[in-house]
């Protein structure tokens, strides 16, 4: 007789009338010790910080909108959400998946260590900054100022950007499908190479997008920045 894998235990819970202190409390202290590994999360109604911090492989299913936070500090989890996130969705993520189904609101990734975001529409203002290594995959446009001071790691725009993309970025790369309304300090465009468009088809197909990488144009650091010039007369 074939081996059958054992079914994940699923536990659900209602916002409308469970406390979201249960669920994060049921989250980080029972769920490992019960087995469960699957979590349904419905009527969200905009609450702020579901699903922080978590350090297992937890499938975190949200139905609805959620507010600030969401997923914030994950670690091996995997957290959707079906519907639009607040600011600082996956806010310092270590590892993982975080996947918005909808629209993301400010700094979007902040500070992110590892793992895979991913917004089907639109991130507004900040996306990916400070990004400290992770991917980051939109499937719609970003606000200004997106990956500001973005140190490491790798953010995939389909649609388009606006002022001052990638201001004083450092090693991470920007990828972006639209049109850019101007890049920030110290960005510039390069050719894309062959690597390049192998590691926007792998976030592509991971991301559940079909883009042709070729129609994509690089962003990085033209690293003037990272040396100060006494006679710049900080106008860099």
């Amino acid at each position: 007789m074939a081996n059958l894998r054992p079914v994940p235990k699923t536990r659900e819970f209602d916002l409308s009338r469970d406390s979201l202190r249960d669920l994060n409390l049921f989250l980080h202290k029972h769920a490992v010790d019960a087995g469960v590994a699957q979590i349904e999360v419905r009527n969200p109604a905009g609450a702020h910080s579901i699903a922080c911090g978590l350090d297992a492989h937890f499938d975190v299913q949200i139905h609805g909108h959620v507010g600030y936070y969401v997923a914030g500090m994950n670690k091996h989890a995997a957290v959707t959400v079906h519907g639009n996130a607040g600011p600082g969705a996956a806010e310092n993520m270590m590892s993982g998946r975080v996947h918005i189904r909808g629209f993301a609101s400010t700094a979007a990734g902040a500070s992110a260590h590892g793992g895979l975001l991913v917004i089907d529409g639109d991130a507004s203002l900040r996306c990916g900054i400070s990004l400290k290594g992770a991917d980051i995959v939109v499937g719609g446009s970003v606000g200004s100022f997106s990956a500001f001071m973005a140190q490491a790691g790798r953010i995939v725009i389909c649609g388009d950007a606006e002022d001052a993309l990638g201001d004083s970025l450092y090693e991470a790369v920007i990828y972006v499908r639209g049109k850019v309304r101007s890049l920030g300090a110290d960005a510039r465009f390069e050719s894309m190479t062959d690597t390049d468009r192998a590691a926007v088809k792998s976030l592509l197909a991971q991301s559940g997008l079909a883009h042709d990488p070729a129609e994509f144009k690089r962003v990085a650091s033209a690293k003037s920045l990272y040396h100060w010039h006494a006679d710049a007369n900080q106008e860099y």
